[in-house]
């Protein structure tokens, strides 16, 4: 009886984020190449923030995340609470410039800066990033997911591999059909209601967790994870999973790729109606990110006081924990929560990546200019893309070392190299198409000799810090490049924007507030906060005051600087319109 409450409640979510996003974006997918792709550029901040949180926060995140933490530390959590630092250079930087040129996809700008054989370069590397390892890795981990809170594969008296093959083929399915048929509105509505209900669901479980940890009570099992206050330590030493100074090396650029010029991020930002609504929703998921991480990491914590270091693959610890703690009655909404995590990662990458092959690669290459067609097309890429996705996933099952360690390291063949000449490609009017093609071509040889040809042994860094010390080498040689062999001078189109350019007027403001956010969550989490063995300093709150009363500080400055360009741009347009009324008098 409680199996067949939770399938029902589990499919009646289904069918109702199904229905509204049909009702939603009936007719949207047939009007043509903006329609399908780009939402007809009129998704407003709070759509492009859910569907931006919901494609970032899949079960790569929620699943591998805490795995991680469970095998080693939360350390871990670097990764996306620094997201907030790349969100605010998207907003205030990067999107001024994307949507000025109203490009579709990030590999145009590079076209237009270097040469269409650059863009092209790029966009296939994205797309073999998306189809071998993003999707692959979000159904893996979504199926196991699943596998655990259903018992299919008791059910069905499966082994492992056709367990989770079966449940990525299922989701698969449907999170193909979503993208296909639907195009990026459907993505970003189903996005926005999964992504609710996801946050309420995954903030529960460390609540339900500690209650199981301290036999019934949530303080007692507070209580018992204080008393290893070492497990609380975020600021990860040298032999961490993720060293704290890695912050400032690879992980700041391999951020900055994944918020600013990854194609499956952006897209949604590019489709907003006006700069200011895409300002406003990238800020919000970045500021929401900083939360993310209490779910990401503390269920593994939890997990490993509860079970004990009981997993070989460490990507079962989740899994186990929700099955342990959850009430019968909340399974089927907190197992479809997942699924539609699984489903809009799925989706969003789908759409993505039939976005790059359309515009990047078809398109051009064969002239074609028919929008039908260029849509059509796009439909086709994404069930291809699906398939091979689908095909790849349960193979992540021998993974050795789980699946976040697995996507961090892949991600670097392209991440890093990508970064460095979009930036280059910003901030320099001389560095010649050469530059960008000889770091591509570098990066590829030089990060997988280090990956898989022993460099490891022979370096002794992390691998996070190999990909910084690569940004800066290749930033010298493009640089270098530039110097030696300048090409003609880059000139940005000056057409007019497609969409209203004006800034969102709270974006620094609110930049502050999330930087000071970010700052106050590592001092808790370190020997300065929960994590002394010794208990809670004296110094932890005048410290967080300190800095609170520095973003005060920032906050009014900032309040008063934009008041005066106001009152500047008002003088400005009255004595127009004075010397208007002059003239005609």
């Amino acid at each position: 009886m409680e199996m067949l409450f939770s399938v029902a409640t589990f499919f009646l979510f289904l069918i109702f984020v199904a229905l509204y996003s049909y009702r939603k974006t009936k007719g949207v997918s047939e009007s043509g190449v903006e329609g399908f792709f780009l939402a007809g550029r009129g998704l407003s901040g709070y759509f492009i923030a859910g569907s931006l949180l919901l494609s970032n926060l899949s079960a790569e995140q929620l699943v591998g995340l805490n795995g991680n933490a469970y095998r080693f530390d939360i350390s871990g959590m670097a990764w996306e609470s620094t997201a907030a630092v790349a969100t605010i250079l998207m907003a205030v930087f990067f999107l001024p410039r994307f949507l000025r040129r109203g490009i579709t996809t990030m590999p145009q700008f590079l076209e237009e800066r270097f040469d269409s054989a650059t863009r092209r370069t790029v966009s296939v590397m994205l797309l073999v990033g998306y189809a071998v390892m993003a999707n692959p890795c979000s159904l893996y981990l979504g199926a196991i997911t699943m596998n655990e809170m259903f018992d299919v594969q008791k059910i069905f008296h499966l082994p492992d591999w056709s367990a989770i093959g079966l449940l990525a083929l299922v989701m698969g399915a449907v999170g193909g059909l979503y993208a296909t048929l639907g195009g990026l509105k459907a993505v970003a509505i189903s996005d926005t209601i999964s992504g609710l209900i996801l946050l309420v669901a995954a903030m529960l479980i460390p609540v339900l967790g500690l209650i199981a940890l301290g036999e019934g009570s949530f303080l007692a099992g507070g209580k018992a994870l204080l008393s290893h206050p070492e497990q609380l330590n975020a600021i990860g030493s040298a032999s961490s999973s993720v060293p704290f100074s890695t912050v400032f090396t690879g992980m700041l650029c391999a951020n900055m790729f994944y918020w600013c010029t990854n194609q499956m991020i952006i897209q949604r930002a590019l489709g907003a109606k006006s700069l200011a609504e895409s300002q406003k929703g990238v800020l919000l998921a970045g500021s929401i990110k900083l939360l993310v991480p209490l779910a990401m990491v503390l269920p593994g914590l939890i997990a490993f006081n509860l079970f004990g270091p009981v997993f070989t693959h460490v990507d079962y610890a989740y899994p186990a924990l929700v099955k342990a703690v959850i009430p019968w009655w909340l399974i089927g909404m907190f197992a479809a929560a997942i699924f539609g995590t699984v489903i809009s990662h799925f989706n969003s990458v789908v759409n993505s990546s039939a976005t790059l092959f359309v515009i990047d690669l078809y398109a051009p290459l064969t002239g074609c200019q028919d929008e039908k067609k260029l849509v059509y097309v796009g439909k086709i890429t994404s069930v291809v893309v699906s398939l091979i996705s689908i095909v790849i996933a349960p193979l992540l099952l021998w993974s050795p070392n789980g699946i976040f360690d697995l996507m961090r390291r892949f991600t670097g063949f392209y991440s890093i190299p990508i970064i460095t000449i979009v930036l280059v490609g910003f901030l320099t009017r001389r560095v010649p198409a050469l530059a960008a093609k000889w770091v591509l071509g570098f990066h590829v040889i030089a990060y997988g000799l280090y990956t898989f040809a022993g460099g490891e042994k022979w370096i002794s860094l992390h691998f996070i810090h190999v990909m910084g010390i690569l940004f800066l080498i290749e930033t010298a040689m493009m640089l270098s490049i530039g110097k030696m062999a300048p090409g003609k001078r880059y000139v940005p189109d000056a057409q007019p924007a497609s969409i209203p350019m004006e800034k969102w007027r709270y974006a620094h403001c609110v930049s502050v507030i999330m930087m000071v956010a970010l700052i106050s969550i590592f001092i808790a989490l370190s020997p300065l906060g929960l994590a002394n063995p010794e208990g809670l300093p004296a110094s932890f709150y005048p410290l967080l005051g300190l800095v609170w009363a520095v973003a005060l500080i920032l906050i009014v400055g900032l309040a008063r600087h934009r008041r005066r360009q106001e009152r500047g741009l008002l003088n400005e347009n009255s004595g127009e319109e004075c010397v208007r009324d002059r003239v005609k008098s």
